[in-house]
């Protein structure tokens, strides 16, 4: 492996590889390069080709002798060995020398210098090397924490599965002991951000640092609220409040010292976004910015309607580009957590109070629904649950996350709190979804601290307590059986999906008997 290692630094050092180009040097080789074009207001408007997300069943985990005992292996971290690992970097690196300019650039992961992983990534196309600048800090660290990871990315290169050991011509690789993540057979620029993060994931508790999949937001008086959430629960929506500093959006540690971002921009989806409804992300769209598979009107006006590429549009941005943004971005510990799901059965209260031991028990359930129509063969509302709101990036065990959580909730006396941004008054297509002033109306006065001692009442199937009054929230809006037609059935349908619950948390085997029981209780 000495020799690949070489052949890396060889590589960085070749007379053909550009090194950490500025915004205009990198975004005019891309256009140079016929990788994309500029929009009407300057931003880089890009095409990911077959794959418009990320790749899941392409990612692996080499096993090693870092890796071995740690990572909880299966079908989230899948392993592959240090030899299939080699021979392919090896193929990718030859690959490479045969291109006739790649691009080098330096940056880092984790804004407290304590706990700062420096990042280099090499790529073959342009934007790539701008997405990693716009998203990643900006900054080579004089003193990182840990010793640097590198990103190779080819998306040219296709692996030969029977030969390769990869399950088709994609992959994800990620070496631990190597320090070295290998990216192929895909553009998708996501697979660049969420691989530094596996790795944050796998670096950080080993520090006592809690990583996390959330948005951040604090106050003028450094009161602190972390947003967890998957896909479509409002996470970025609700986190980017005019009256609150954004710390950042999707990625977070929590050290001894308080929260810091991991990341120094933002990639947020952009399906029909509009100056309107959100009005800090459609600014940061504009030169120095990134747009992915947006279809581009004819005077080059993105069209955020369009969905005939994807429902995944994305935009990548420096978090400077919005006008509120901490920066540097830290901010103390936490006062309040927001649990968000969307319900599209109808049945979660729009707001629940929890205990410690049943935030424990939400964290490592992290579910949300998927709705008919966004995936094919989705005909009706399917449960999801992904464990810690972020299951296909955590290496570790998902306990370890859920105990370091708990105890930082004990320790700190943090408020905590299940949103559902879902479906009120029946399910999707009967029901309607809660309105989003009710649901900032919810959510302000928890980061607020003025549910913190509020009346509450005890839900008999999911375990919980809710506020009987919340100002600016009708007060049969709170309970969510109250705004069905026919209660006797939403008791079915609830009962129904505290089942579920149940049935998905008899895998987590290392939980604690009172964790367990802080969950729905089925009768």
């Amino acid at each position: 492996m000495a020799t690949t290692l070489l052949k890396i630094e060889e590589l960085i050092n070749g007379a053909y590889m550009l090194r950490n180009l500025t915004v205009p040097e990198l975004v005019e080789e891309a256009i140079q390069n016929g990788e994309g074009v500029l929009t009407k207001d300057g931003a880089l408007s890009v095409s990911t080709g077959a794959f418009t997300g990320r790749s899941p069943k392409d990612k692996f985990v080499v096993q090693d002798e870092v890796s071995n005992n740690l990572v909880d292996w299966g079908k989230v971290n899948q392993p592959i060995a240090e030899e299939k690992f080699s021979a392919l970097l090896d193929k990718v690196l030859d690959h490479l020398e045969k291109k006739d300019k790649l691009y080098y650039l330096e940056a880092s992961a984790g804004a407290d210098e304590h706990y700062t992983l420096p990042v280099r990534a090499i790529t073959e196309y342009a934007w790539h090397s701008l997405f990693a600048k716009q998203l990643f800090l900006r900054e080579w660290p004089t003193k990182g924490a840990f010793d640097p990871f590198t990103v190779i990315y080819a998306p040219s290169y296709k692996a030969d599965p029977a030969v390769d050991g990869t399950n088709s011509e994609t992959f994800i690789l990620v070496s631990f002991a190597k320090r070295t993540i290998l990216i192929g057979g895909t553009e998708y620029g996501g697979e660049i951000k969420k691989s530094i993060f596996s790795v944050m994931n796998f670096l950080l508790p080993e520090q006592n640092v809690l990583s996390m999949h959330c948005s951040a937001n604090v106050n003028d008086t450094n009161e602190t609220a972390l947003f967890f959430g998957l896909s479509g629960t409002g996470k970025t929506t609700l986190s980017a409040d005019p009256e609150r500093h954004l710390i950042g959006d999707d990625e977070h540690g929590w050290s001894p010292d308080g929260v810091f971002n991991i990341e120094g921009g933002c990639y947020a989806k952009t399906i029909n976004l509009s100056r309107e409804n959100e009005p800090q992300i459609y600014d940061a769209i504009r030169f120095g910015s990134l747009i992915e598979n947006v279809v581009l009107n004819e005077d080059r006006t993105p069209d955020y309607k369009n969905i005939s590429l994807t429902e995944n549009t994305r935009a990548a941005y420096p978090i400077e580009f919005i006008d509120n943004a901490m920066l540097p971005s830290r901010a103390g510990h936490p006062n309040t957590i927001v649990f968000l799901t969307a319900d599209a059965y109808g049945v979660l209260p729009p707001i629940s109070k929890l205990t410690k031991e049943q935030a424990m028990y939400h964290f490592l359930s992290g579910y949300t629904s998927k709705l008919a129509g966004t995936e094919r063969g989705v005909t009706e509302p399917q449960a999801t649950f992904s464990t810690c709101f972020g299951s296909p990036f955590l290496p570790l065990a998902p306990e370890r996350y859920a105990d370091m959580l708990g105890k930082l909730i004990e320790q700190h006396d943090v408020d905590v709190y299940l949103v559902n941004t879902g479906w009120t008054g029946g399910a999707y297509g009967e029901g309607s979804r809660m309105k989003l002033a009710y649901t900032r109306a919810m959510v302000n006065a928890a980061v607020n601290g003025q549910l913190r001692d509020v009346e509450t009442k005890k839900h008999d199937i999911f375990n919980v307590e809710i506020p009987v009054a919340i100002e600016g929230v009708p007060s049969n809006v709170l309970n969510p059986r109250d705004t069905w037609s026919d209660p006797a059935r939403y008791d079915v349908e609830a009962k129904a999906l505290a089942m579920k619950f149940k049935e998905n948390f008899t895998r987590f085997t290392k939980a604690s008997e009172s964790v367990i029981a802080a969950g729905p209780l089925v009768i």
